[in-house]
């Protein structure tokens, strides 16, 4: 998983972050949250939201699987300075519930062009 991704877009941005979320989660067993890019970091909150979202319909398994997951999302989102994902994760809970699924094209627009 490199930047820009050089498979392209031909995988959809559902697989893409799948992928994505696996090796960053992988990656944080092995070596631990403190190894993480800003990059990854984004990637695995979004990746603990998409999760939450399309299985449960709200954020309540995100915050089980990781209660501090909009503070790593929004400070790396800041960080990198990708605008659509630092809008998304200082959203209230509840309008990133009704948002997320229009945010999250170009949330992972910015992610993938990283």
């Amino acid at each position: 998983m490199g930047k820009g991704d050089s498979a392209g877009r031909s995988v959809d941005d559902g697989t893409w972050l799948i992928d994505a979320g696996h090796e960053i989660i992988e990656k944080r067993r092995r070596d631990g949250d403190d190894m993480l890019t800003p990059r990854e970091r984004l990637i695995r909150a979004l990746w603990t939201v998409d999760y939450s979202m399309r299985n449960a319909g709200d954020l309540a398994t995100a915050r089980d699987l990781d209660a501090q997951f909009r503070e790593i999302g929004r400070a790396a989102a800041e960080t990198l300075g990708l605008p659509s994902a630092l809008e998304a994760f200082s959203l209230s809970d509840g309008e990133l519930e009704r948002r997320y699924f229009d945010l999250f094209d170009g949330i992972c627009a910015e992610l993938r062009g990283r």
